[in-house]
């Protein structure tokens, strides 16, 4: 599940500032100035003080005594953040779309291993979830949100298939990029249908092929990077 913008004004506070610092508005290394802000923000010291902590708990900022708060170099964010994860794919979407390369290799290295424990492991009722998503994905042609919805609990329901809960932590990371990319893509007219390569992964984990499993997600993951290159194109 993607997680939700967080609400409030400790919430707007904490989007405001990460949206200025994702645009190079507060390029890296630049020293914040707090009280400007609080009077920009119309918010008290304590109030800004706390989103300031939340951006830092995330590596995008720090302080230093005689330095001050500064924002600190990509490098050492927290990458596998949720809320770090929405706001460089969603920067990305309109401004650099070469980010999904990276969520593509790691797909290519998560997902396809993923298959195949999941035709070694799913249950009847992990199949049966399965070709439920799969069946809300086909149905969801004309509508681009149901598409995405139904594409991104595919992936999830897949990965919870393998009964590791450690590749379930790692879908909550890949879902947030997961779900821009198939904006981008589902959104261009040229778009095809996704519906046949999920297909494949299915119908090789419901027959317990591994191999079969793990070769059919690694295509689907090597057209889901030629789909994007093609949506992106001229960008």
């Amino acid at each position: 599940m993607i997680p939700n913008r967080p609400r409030g004004l400790h919430g707007q506070t904490v989007e405001l500032l990460a949206s200025r610092i994702l645009s190079n508005e507060f390029a890296e290394g630049t020293v914040l100035d707090l009280p400007a802000l609080r009077a920009e923000l119309d918010v008290s010291l304590t109030a800004l003080r706390e989103a300031l902590k939340v951006l830092t708990a995330k590596g995008m900022i720090d302080a230093r005594q005689k330095r001050g708060t500064f924002v600190q170099p990509r490098t050492r964010w927290n990458m596998l953040d949720a809320d770090v994860m929405r706001w460089q794919t969603a920067a990305a979407a309109a401004t650099d779309p070469d980010l999904f390369d990276e969520l593509t290799e790691v797909r290519a290295v998560v997902e396809p291993a993923a298959a195949r424990m999941a035709a070694e492991r799913a249950d009847d009722a992990d199949l049966r979830a399965l070709a439920e998503a799969l069946q809300r994905m086909g149905e969801a042609s004309s509508d681009l949100d149901a598409m995405v919805a139904a594409d991104l609990e595919f992936h999830r329901l897949l990965l919870a298939a393998t009964h590791n809960n450690f590749l379930l932590q790692i879908e909550r990371v890949i879902a947030i990029g997961l779900a821009e990319r198939d904006k981008l893509v589902h959104g261009t007219t040229q778009a095809d249908d996704p519906v046949p390569s999920h297909q494949a992964v299915y119908d090789a984990i419901a027959a317990r092929d591994p191999e079969g499993a793990e070769s059919a997600m690694r295509a689907l993951v090597d057209k889901s990077s030629a789909d994007l290159k093609q949506a992106t194109r001229g960008r």
